[in-house]
This record gives C-alpha cells, sequence and structure tokens, in this order.
C-alpha cells in the first residue's frame, strides 16, 4: 500500500490499517478510474473517496440524499482537520456565500450536495471554472427503481458522466441485489466502473425474531436489558409511532417520535437530541435514519415488519457501527404483512407493485425461518456463510429438526413438472391439489404431482419451498416473476442421492430476547473508566456543538479504557486518534485517565 496514503488514514482519521478492498478502491480512484463500492453500513465507504479526494487536484463533490447526513459528515471531517462544507438549503443567504466563496478561492477539499441542487444548470456552470477531484454518489441504492428507497431526482445524474466525462466517479450503497446494482451502473453510465463488492456480514449483530403478541410487553422487556443505550425503534405507521412513543414516555423512557407528518423544526430537534445523546429512544417510520452517522447505537426494533429485505439490512445496520456488540429485533405480525401488502397493491405501476410484492415475501421468508437467519440475510444479496454463524435466535436456541427430504423432492418435482415458469403461490396450489380454473386450463390438474402434498397446509409448502430457496436448491428470479427453477443442487436431492432437514416451526413465548454479548474484535475494558470518558467526550461535545460520536466512538473509548494510555504518543496508538484529535481532545481523556489510574493506586 502507497505510504503517503496510510499516513493519510492515520495521520487524519486515526485509523492504523485500511479495511478488506478499501485501498484498492482509492488507488483506482486516484489513478482516475470509475468505481462502483458495495460495503455493509459502517464498512468504511466514505474513506473511499475522501483520501482520494485529498490526494487528487481540486474539491470532491459529493452527492448526498439527506441534509443531516451532510451534516453528521461534515462535521467528523472538520474534526479530523479536513476542509470540508455542505451547500444545501439549511444555509442562510450569507453562510451560502461563504461556501461558494470557498469554492471557487479553492479552499474546499470536500463539498457535500443534494443532487437538485448539484444539477441545477446554474451550478454546473459554476464547475466549469472550478477543478474537481472526483464525483462521489452515496446511497446509490436511490438511483435504482428496483432499491428500496427510489429518488427520482437520483435518475438525473447519470448526466454528470455527460458533462464531466473525464472526471473519476464513484458510486457507493451498503444495499443492492444484482438488478439494483446493474440497474445503478446503467443509470450513471458506470459501464467501464471497477465494481468492488465487500461481504455482507455484520456479525457483531445479533438477529432475533419473535411472534408478535402484546408487543408493547416484549418491547418492554427488551429495552430493560439495554440500560440507558441509544436505540431506534421502527413502526411502519405514524399512528403506531406516536402509540409506541407515547407508552414509553409514560413508562419514563427518554424517548420521542419521528415521523414526515410532524413540523420540520420538531424533527430536526429529535434527531439532534439523539445525535448528542440527550434522547435514548427515536420511535420512527422509515422516514429516519438513512445515512444516520451515530456510531453508538446499540439495538435497532422493527415493531411491525420492513416491507423489504434491504430496509431491513440497512436499518438494522444502524446498530453497531462502531463494531462492538448489538441486537436487532424484529416482532412479525402476520396483521401487519396484511397492512403492508394491501400499501403495495395500492400502486398503479403493475411492474412496481410485482417487484415490491416479491420483495416483501422474501422478508416474510426470512422472519418466518427456521434456520440461520444471518446466511438467508446474505444469501439475498448473494453472498455465502460456509457454516451457521452462531449469533442469532436460531443458532442460540436451535429448534427441533424435522427430516423432509420425501416432501422436498415432491416439491422440486412439482416446480420441474410444471416447466420452471411458475411462482411459490401457484407450485402450492398443485400440489396441494388445487380446484383453481387456471390449474385446469394449464393442465396442471393432469401432472403426476398434482395433489400428492394435500395432506400438509399451504404454510407448509411454502416454508418447504422457502427452505429450498434458502439452500440453493431452487433459485427465485425476481427479474421474471419470481419464477422458481431448479439449480445443479436439487438433482442428487430428486435423485435421492442425499437428504434434507428443515426445522419445525417454534410459537415463540412473549419473553424477552436474552442480553448476550459477543466479543466479535472487542476487547476487555474497565467500565467505570469507560462510563467517565462517555461523560467527558459528551461535555466536550456540547462545549463544541457538535454529538459526542464526533469527538470518538465508542469503540475509541473501549479501547482506552483497556489501553490505558497516559501520553501523546499511546494515545494516538488508540483507535480513531488522528493528529487533529490528539491535539484537540488528547490533553482532556489523559488528564482523565491519569486521574482514574491514581486514584486506583
Amino acid at each position: 500500500m502507497n505510504a503517503t496514503l496510510l499516513a493519510s488514514l492515520q495521520n487524519i482519521f486515526g485509523y492504523h490499517s485500511f479495511r478488506p478492498l478499501q485501498g484498492e478502491v482509492i488507488q483506482g480512484l486516484i489513478n482516475g478510474e470509475d468505481a462502483f463500492v458495495l460495503m455493509p453500513t459502517g464498512g468504511g465507504k466514505s474513506l473511499c473517496y475522501q483520501i482520494p479526494a485529498l490526494h487528487r487536484e481540486g474539491v470532491g463533490i459529493v452527492v448526498s440524499p439527506l441534509i443531516s447526513l451532510m451534516q453528521d459528515q461534515v462535521d467528523a471531517l472538520l474534526g479530523c482537520g479536513v476542509r470540508a462544507a455542505f451547500y444545501n438549503s439549511s444555509l442562510k443567504s450569507k453562510e451560502a456565500r461563504q461556501v461558494l466563496a470557498k469554492l471557487h478561492a479553492g479552499e474546499l477539499d470536500l463539498l457535500y450536495i443534494a443532487p437538485e441542487r448539484l444539477l441545477g444548470d446554474e451550478f454546473l456552470t459554476r464547475l466549469a471554472d472550478i477543478p474537481i477531484s472526483l464525483f462521489a454518489i452515496d446511497e446509490a441504492h436511490c438511483v435504482s427503481q428496483w432499491g428500496h428507497d427510489f429518488r427520482p431526482e437520483y435518475c438525473k445524474l447519470g448526466r454528470l458522466r455527460e458533462v464531466f466525462p473525464q472526471i473519476p466517479l464513484i458510486a457507493l450503497t451498503a444495499t443492492a441485489e444484482s438488478h439494483t446494482r446493474q440497474d445503478i451502473l446503467q443509470r450513471l453510465g458506470l459501464d467501464r466502473a471497477k465494481q468492488y463488492v465487500s461481504g455482507f456480514d455484520r456479525p457483531n449483530i445479533r438477529y432475533s425474531v419473535l411472534d408478535k403478541k402484546k408487543p408493547f410487553v416484549q418491547l418492554s422487556a427488551f429495552l430493560a436489558n439495554h440500560g440507558d443505550e441509544a436505540g431506534i425503534i421502527y413502526c411502519l405507521s405514524r399512528k403506531r409511532v406516536e402509540e409506541v412513543a407515547g407508552k414509553l414516555q409514560k413508562a419514563g423512557v427518554a424517548a420521542a417520535s419521528y415521523h414526515a407528518g410532524l413540523p420540520a423544526g420538531e424533527r430536526k430537534r429529535v434527531q439532534d437530541d439523539f445525535q448528542r445523546d440527550d434522547l435514548r429512544v427515536i420511535v420512527a417510520t422509515v422516514a429516519f435514519g438513512m445515512g444516520i452517522d451515530k456510531s453508538n447505537i446499540r439495538y435497532v426494533v422493527h415493531y411491525d415488519i420492513p416491507k423489504n429485505i434491504e430496509s431491513y439490512y440497512q436499518e438494522t445496520g444502524r446498530a453497531g457501527r462502531d463494531g462492538l456488540a448489538a441486537e436487532a429485533l424484529l416482532l412479525l405480525g402476520y396483521g401487519d404483512v396484511a397492512v403492508a401488502r394491501g400499501l403495495i397493491e395500492k400502486s398503479g405501476n403493475p411492474e412496481r407493485k410485482r417487484i415490491e410484492l416479491h420483495k416483501l415475501n422474501a422478508m416474510v421468508g426470512f422472519a418466518e425461518a427456521a434456520s440461520c437467519r444471518r446466511r438467508i440475510l446474505l444469501g439475498y444479496f448473494g453472498d455465502r456463510l460456509v457454516e451457521d454463524c452462531g449469533n442469532c435466535d436460531i443458532c442460540l436456541d436451535p429448534p427441533q429438526m424435522l427430516d423432509v427430504t420425501e416432501d422436498a423432492r415432491k416439491a422440486l418435482s412439482c416446480v420441474y413438472r410444471v416447466g420452471q415458469r411458475f411462482g411459490v403461490g401457484h407450485v402450492v396450489d398443485v400440489l396441494r391439489g388445487s380446484g383453481k380454473e387456471r390449474i385446469k386450463q394449464l393442465g396442471h390438474d393432469r401432472l403426476s404431482t398434482y395433489g400428492i402434498g394435500a395432506a400438509q397446509s399451504q404454510e407448509y409448502w411454502s416454508a418447504v419451498l422457502r427452505h429450498l430457496v434458502h439452500h440453493d436448491f431452487l433459485d427465485q428470479d425476481v427479474g421474471n416473476y419470481s419464477v422458481l427453477k431448479l439449480t445443479d443442487a436439487a438433482w442428487p436431492l430428486l435423485r435421492g442421492e442425499q437428504s434434507l432437514a428443515m426445522a419445525a416451526p417454534r410459537v415463540r413465548p412473549a419473553k424477552a430476547v436474552k442480553k448476550v454479548r459477543r466479543k466479535v474484535g472487542a476487547i476487555d475494558y474497565d467500565q467505570e473508566l469507560f462510563g467517565r470518558l462517555r461523560v467527558l467526550r459528551k461535555a466536550l461535545a456540547d462545549a463544541a456543538g457538535v454529538p459526542p460520536f464526533v469527538v470518538f466512538s465508542d469503540a475509541s473509548l473501549a479501547e482506552m479504557s483497556a489501553a490505558l494510555p497516559t501520553d501523546n504518543e499511546s494515545f494516538q496508538a488508540i483507535h480513531g486518534v488522528g493528529a487533529s484529535k490528539l491535539k484537540r481532545y488528547g490533553p482532556a481523556f489523559l488528564d482523565e485517565i491519569r486521574n482514574y489510574r491514581e486514584q486506583g493506586d
């Protein structure tokens, strides 16, 4: 790795080595190459364009969808001594003019901007006279109609490749399955871009699902295990958000609502309080959270089921960004599934409706699964685990296993007999001997597999087919009406050369998820000192007018509490301590650590 790049990583950002793929992406951008980067939340995407912007001539232009995200990232960069600013509607006229003056004077390394403002004719004309090091499109899944958070204004960003053909362009996202990836590349004109796809696994997050029974009791029991830790609770509707937040407040929990129906000023106040650790819990619709940089969120609860796995993955990924242990709890209620399906059915776009229904069905399949949740979650994105994760509710409390070899063969045979041209619902109807007119019209009532599964329920056969999809015996093609097709792995099972087991469905009790702390890259540290450093961090952050995590992450505080540094050299060896932060915060933290050690002697 280039020594100069490593020096920037260490001296500016306080990190001692690049994560997988970061170095290659950075070097490619510096060389003028386009890039598409798919990395999990907390995987270090921002550094992939921040460091190249510091090593190429001109300013790096970063397209970001949210004002709050721009603010967080600029605060963090300024804290590291990087010349950064944002240009958006939150700025007053004088502030906006000051940012533009810095832009024209060459006094910015990075400028964050919304797509609408960037693509205005006036701003594009302005950029024609300014050296630009690169364009970075963050949250790039917003470009794609296949994605879970499509934004029409993002579609126009393909114009950048036309207007600035010689300037390297990088698109970054944490969530994009294969169809979304191809759509992003096409829409942004990134046909020559190198693709960097990191693993999706977030091993520090524990995934759990409970059948929804007395949900507020379940939620309260879960929160009781999390003390004063920060967390997010997602609900499907504004009404549910208000209801849950009100109950928590009555129970004495420092909680607040966040949804698009609240005044902008109230939303900003709630988000700022949460970012600054003045608020413990946010109860929100999905209007809250995309791009939230707060690194010390310890849990995410889905009070209602999300509409798709992409949303679930990104929303749960807001927990544990610092790499410390975190939890993701989903309450599964079939009434909520019906509500979500009803909302999708109202769409006037048939193609969009088809895609979203498929994605919802995949989400329900994940929630109903009785095998390792992480394997299913990663498999959806084309990422494979060699073995079960050991850190989800299924792995920690294994269900009873059933031998489904014969039923799996029946299901696979039925998929084959109907010509591998139909989805789960039709295959189940044939297996159960449905009298639907469509089956008779197709002649599927004359197939050898017609009615051979009549003794089992529709839910059972759906579970078997999902199990076959999850374990790669069947491929479900989202781009072709969710048609089921046999994979090469299916033939040995069909021929009776192997067996297959599936977990029996479980009715889960209404109880709290046990708090299990796995040390995933973590260290033993002094809890009392950690608490004192958190108090100091909060005071320094309040004085500077920034969120506490901008000062140092929980991971940095944990390392300080373990290593007990007492001089500048040992303090700068801590993860996240660069030259600027050493100078700004080192004296106060070193004094606190020295005082603590002296009291213990």
